[in-house]
């Protein structure tokens, strides 16, 4: 049967449903299941791709030019402005530390110097695509170590430049020249200085594009009220800056990288970031399963203590290099030996540079199939690490994942209220309480939140609530209230748990996302809770009652009772396990008392005309009565 583009697509596609969320039911994360899938599918157990998984992986790694977009488009020239010291400081020395080291190893085993550069700075790069995916999965991109790799995969790909400018200047063997083979680089065959300036244009004009180009044509299209236009625009811009990029013999990952920090300050932002998504899942799943299928265990049959033995001390060299490169950065041990284990494998550039040393006449074509070989089995590896790291070597050195931080700020106040988490919800309580003049403490985790509100006219400190020594500083020992107003509920009751033990006599005020968050705050000795959804809940509930043709202070009235009894029985509830047939059936006979009661209350107004003087009705008929005694 001829395999065409539509069964090729039925078989990735049945792969990946089949064997992603089962990878994922094991705790082995989304990657390792698309890994698996290739491995499955691919010619080393049942063929259904074929042996050329070549073209595959072209198409695939468009699913990485995208994801650097998305990253992109999250990051503000601002931002990125302030992690240069990490993307330049930490990136380089990576870089060019772990090149050395691995070209230096090389040149012991018989091979030139500049097949030994060659080697080691391709191999020196990491696996942007299962890094920032597997990171971005567990929730670790915000952490010290999360940080460091990002910086470090920004600077390799931004390296792979110079590495596609430099390779064809080490060549030694004989080029093979296809006469059918045709170029898509137009630029190869300039002199020196005119393939700069036309790569430096092409950079200018991205960046020009992406500041006064695009926008005004996002907003022409959106005017339209089109939304699938809107999404071909999107997948038009990357496409046109990939296809750019190709043309002057650059990055198109770096391309889009750079058109996405320029419009990370657009209005259209995350409009695009939604579009752009699903194909972006979808393309970096088909280059993971591609990865799996380009492993050739032909090879690895052939040469097992080879390949496998250079895979181990590839991964051994990159971790140790990576791990001295963050002590000397100072991350802590938990952050340096996450660090050290997400960045130990090689990368999905090492297939294109390989290839592209092959074409050049740096590599043979022999060497060439090992090293992919190695790339991809690395690759492989990769997820697995993560994850021996997650449930083996984090719990035994009690791995924290704090987030990085900038030094916390110096209070010089002491005020009778401390509100932790000045976000939208404690924001709202702190202006209040400003307002009548209450002296208060503000303290806030964010550090872009803390620099606009400092610019708005608040005094507000950058701190950890969670740390002692920061509430004592900020006055805890002598304050009354601290009202605990963050946006995660797992810090909120770290603070609670800090404030019990260190301040026992400071009243306790939290915020609570929801219920089940309201539970939580109940069984850990909390009281004075306040659900952010319920009152905003009820006030809509109270308005819709009144649009409808309810009186106002029936429906408040209403509103108030099942405030009432919803608080009375929380308490309770929050001793059941949740969802447990208990608390399904307590919870419902609650319900249906409520229901009841609201219900035998209407009823008796409805009887006795009770409280039709707050109605407009009753009002309008009272003050009209007074009126017209008054003339008589």
């Amino acid at each position: 049967m001829e395999k065409s583009i539509l069964f090729q697509a039925f078989i990735f596609l049945s792969a990946a449903v089949l064997l992603v969320p089962l990878a994922k039911k094991w705790g082995l994360g989304s990657v390792l299941g698309y890994l698996i899938a290739g491995i499955v599918i691919g010619p080393a157990l049942f063929g259904f791709i074929g042996d050329n998984t070549h073209d595959i992986m072209h198409f695939a790694e468009f699913g990485v030019v995208m994801m650097l977009f998305v990253i992109g488009l999250e990051l503000e020239p601002s931002l990125l402005w302030r992690m240069r010291k990490a993307i330049l400081g930490m990136g380089g020395v990576q870089v060019m530390v772990t090149g050395l080291f691995i070209a230096l190893v090389t040149m012991q085993f018989n091979f030139s110097w500049q097949e030994s550069f060659a080697i080691g700075f391709t191999l020196a790069l990491s696996s942007t695509a299962i890094v920032l995916q597997t990171l971005q999965e567990k929730g670790l991109m915000k952490t010290s170590a999360g940080q460091s790799a990002f910086s470090v995969l920004l600077f390799q790909d931004i390296a792979v430049i110079p590495m596609l400018a430099l390779f064809p200047l080490l060549a030694t063997l004989p080029v093979d020249v296809d006469p059918e083979a045709h170029s898509t680089n137009l630029i190869e065959n300039l002199s020196a200085w005119a393939q700069t300036a036309i790569v430096v244009a092409a950079i200018v004009s991205v960046i020009l594009a992406g500041r006064y180009i695009i926008p005004p044509i996002f907003r022409l299209v959106a005017s339209s009220r089109i939304r699938e236009l809107f999404t071909a625009v999107a997948l038009l811009v990357v496409i046109a800056i990939s296809v750019l990029m190709s043309l002057v013999g650059l990055s198109p990952a770096l391309g889009t990288f750079l058109a996405g920090v320029v419009l990370a300050n657009s209005e259209y932002r995350h409009e695009l970031e939604s579009d752009i998504e699903p194909f972006k899942g979808l393309l970096l799943g088909l280059f993971f399963i591609a990865v799996g299928a380009s492993i050739d265990f032909n090879l690895l049959l052939q040469k097992p203590v080879l390949i496998l033995g250079i895979v181990a001390g590839l991964i051994a060299l990159k971790s140790l290099v990576l791990w001295v490169i963050g002590k000397v950065f100072k991350l802590k041990t938990d952050q340096n030996m996450l660090f050290a284990v997400s960045l130990s494998q090689m990368g999905e550039f090492g297939f294109v540079l390989f290839t592209f040393s092959n074409k050049n006449g740096i590599l043979d074509q022999g060497t060439v199939d090992i090293l992919i070989a190695v790339t991809a089995i690395s690759m492989a590896l990769a997820p697995i690490m993560f994850l021996i790291h997650e449930k083996f070597v984090q719990p035994r050195i009690g791995t924290k994942m704090v987030v990085e931080e900038k030094e916390h700020d110096h209070i010089d106040e002491s005020n009778p209220v401390i509100v932790a988490g000045f976000g939208h919800f404690g924001n709202t309580v702190g202006r209040f309480l400003k307002a009548h003049g209450v002296g208060t403490t503000f303290l806030d985790i964010d550090s872009d939140r803390v620099d606009l509100l400092r610019k708005m006219g608040f005094k507000v400190y950058y701190g950890d609530a969670s740390r002692a020594d920061l509430l004592k500083a900020a006055g805890a020992e002598k304050a009354k209230l601290i009202i605990i107003a963050l946006d995660s509920p797992e810090k909120r009751m770290e603070i609670v748990e800090v404030v019990k033990k260190h301040f026992p006599n400071l009243r306790i005020l939290a915020r609570a996302t929801n219920r089940v968050d309201a539970y939580d705050l109940m069984n850990a000795g909390i009281m004075n809770i306040y659900r952010e959804t319920l009152d905003a809940s009820l006030r809509m509930g109270v308005d819709a009652m009144h649009f409808l043709g309810f009186r106002k202070y029936a429906a408040k009235r209403a509103a108030r009772t099942f405030f009432e009894h919803d608080e009375k029985y929380l308490k309770y509830l929050s001793s059941l396990k949740l969802n447990s047939s208990e608390y399904i059936s307590t919870a419902k006979k609650y319900i249906e008392e409520l229901e009841s009661l609201i219900q035998s209350d209407m009823h008796n107004e409805s009887l006795h005309g009770a409280d039709e003087g707050w109605s407009e009705e009753g009002l309008i008929k009272e003050f009209g009565s007074a009126k017209i005694e008054k003339k008589d």
